[in-house]
């Protein structure tokens, strides 16, 4: 059993897609990162960053006690090991999947993220910034859109945690202003991707918790006003 602490961000979309797509049996526990969860004494004890996801494997191989990850790139790649699914097993298509795993841990998550806020929560609109991260996300999606133009379905070939990991960050482009139809080989991947019935689950899932998705005034001071002062 996979204890899975999780709320509704594109991180932790990415693990609710490996566990439907996978069929490992999992309970989420919910960490409402809006309310100040994420600071429980409990949780940094398996999330020492303060961040969703995490998960604790209760029955990891070879019958070891169970293991705590954080990190969604990393619960990623160990779930693919732990199950040998959704990554490739020869050296050149591991190798390959890790890199556009990375490239999304590095990147897109990153570059999309800083878009979000400049764009949706920044007091005050810096057109400097603004341009900056839109820029950077068409950059990104340009990028993801050639390694898809010669008629591959999935970034790596097959279905994996490369695309495990970038499809949620997709998923908001109208808000990070991106025209999907500017990157036909991406939109018809994201489309693939959104019609697989584990994504379905996975999102359906989501709306189950957290019923209206909103970040307010309390939310923001949570979200965007830390510094060290608040690793205790």
């Amino acid at each position: 059993m996979i204890d899975l602490y999780y709320w509704t961000t594109p991180n932790g979309h990415k693990i609710t897609l490996f566990l439907e797509e996978s069929g490992l049996p999992y309970r989420i526990h919910a960490v409402n990162i809006g309310r100040g969860e994420q600071f429980d004494p409990a949780f940094l004890k398996i999330a020492p960053n303060n961040r969703i996801p995490a998960i604790v494997d209760n029955a990891p191989a070879k019958g070891n006690d169970a293991i705590s990850i954080f990190e969604s790139g990393a619960i990623l790649l160990y779930l693919a090991d732990k199950t040998g699914q959704f990554i490739p097993q020869d050296l050149r298509g591991r190798t390959e999947c890790i890199q556009w795993l990375f490239w999304q841990m590095g990147g897109l998550g990153p570059m999309a993220g800083q878009n979000h806020h400049f764009v949706q929560y920044a007091p005050e609109k810096l057109p400097y910034a603004i341009e900056r991260y839109v820029k950077e996300t068409s950059r990104l999606y340009g990028v993801l859109n050639k390694q898809l133009s010669d008629g591959r379905d999935y970034i790596c070939g097959d279905y994996s945690i490369a695309d495990m990991a970038s499809y949620p960050w997709i998923v908001p482009h109208e808000r990070q202003r991106q025209n999907l139809g500017d990157f036909p080989h991406l939109a018809a991947w994201f489309e693939r991707i959104q019609h697989r019935p584990a994504t379905q689950r996975a999102y359906d899932l989501a709306k189950s918790i957290n019923v209206q998705p909103t970040v307010d005034e309390q939310a923001k001071k949570l979200l965007f006003g830390q510094d060290a002062s608040t690793v205790k």
